[in-house]
């Protein structure tokens, strides 16, 4: 019979592939979002600065 891992090892690995998943699902949504970033981006531009 194979030797197994400890179960807490697996829970950690589940744990670690849930993290990563809402990660990647996080950073997916922040740039599908973005357009409102890229409106306060033009308005700075658009300001005159004087030096």
């Amino acid at each position: 019979m194979p030797q197994m891992a400890p179960l807490w090892w697996e829970t950690l690995y589940i744990i670690f592939i849930f993290m990563f998943m809402i990660m990647i699902m996080i950073i997916y949504y922040n740039k599908s979002y973005s357009p409102k970033s890229n409106n306060y981006k033009k308005k700075i531009n658009q300001l005159n600065w004087k030096w």
